[in-house]
């Protein structure tokens, strides 16, 4: 969860948008739990519809020259492609856009989630004890969503080409099989019972990608991410290098630029098992 963004004007426009969409959707926002994500790019906040359902109003901003491809339609994609995957991800009940001179706005209406997120960082920060039947509905979501079929792209072959030599130091290993993916998977993004959110980024990837995400960001708790090599198999596998090493590039691309400085030191302790593990290394 980020803060209102710094420029007021941005704030501004944004809660007012968000308003003037609670009317034309006829739901009542509820007073606290306003959640903005980066920059004030989205909104988000409970409400009510008129029967008293409890719902989630996001607004979504961007360029109107940019508001179209994987992030601006990825959560209506996934609704019709997935639907509720038996009650581990949040309905989307409506969309309403609107266009304000040179600024576009979506907002989504979901099925409220009232369980908070498992953390509030996308690094898991202590240890999780979970039940094992939450790790068998996560595995199965997982293969779910690993099993339809789509056009959309989470991870791209260029990126894989570029980025894992240039932060790894090897080729970028091949993907024997490709997937459906959420393309997001940590821990700020998960609840307990298991529902899965935020679903922007999902698309086809190499085999083991969630999985190797969520191992990323529990690097900091060896038990955990133990736990996570455990449920998920593919990770330490060859049909899985492909997918543990672009996680790890993307990962270090962002140290790199200051973000997740955290995991600097176990990601490149990662990259050097990867290396060993590559045929052409």
């Amino acid at each position: 969860m980020y803060s209102p963004p710094p420029d007021p004007d941005t704030e501004q426009r944004m809660r007012a948008h968000h308003a003037h969409t609670a009317e034309a959707l006829d739901v009542q926002v509820e007073p606290g739990g306003e959640f903005w994500g980066w920059a004030g790019r989205t909104l988000g906040a409970p409400a009510r519809t008129v029967t008293g359902a409890p719902v989630w109003l996001r607004l979504v901003s961007a360029p109107a020259d940019k508001a179209s491809g994987k992030l601006w339609d990825g959560a209506l994609d996934a609704q019709h492609a997935f639907g509720d995957l038996d009650g581990h991800r949040p309905a989307l009940l409506a969309v309403h856009d609107a266009v304000d001179d040179t600024t576009a706005y979506r907002a989504e209406l979901s099925v409220r989630v009232d369980e908070p997120v498992l953390s509030d960082d996308p690094v898991l920060q202590h240890d999780l004890p979970l039940p094992d039947s939450w790790w068998t509905s996560l595995a199965g979501t997982l293969e779910k969503v690993a099993a339809v079929s789509t056009d959309r792209v989470a991870v791209r072959q260029q990126y894989m080409d570029r980025a894992i030599p240039e932060f790894l130091g090897i080729p970028a290993p091949a993907a024997p099989c490709w997937t459906t993916a959420h393309g997001d998977l940590h821990w700020a993004n998960l609840t307990a019972p298991l529902q899965i959110l935020d679903w922007e980024a999902w698309g086809r990837a190499p085999e083991g990608i969630d999985a190797a995400s969520l191992y990323a960001y529990t690097l900091l708790q060896p038990d955990a991410a133990a736990h996570v090599r455990a449920v998920f198999p593919v990770l330490g596998s060859p049909a899985g290098l492909a997918a543990e090493a672009t996680v790890c590039a993307q990962l270090l691309q962002t140290v790199s630029r200051g973000d997740n400085l955290t995991l600097a030191v176990p990601l490149r302790a990662w990259s050097e098992e990867l290396r060993r593990r590559c045929p052409s290394a």
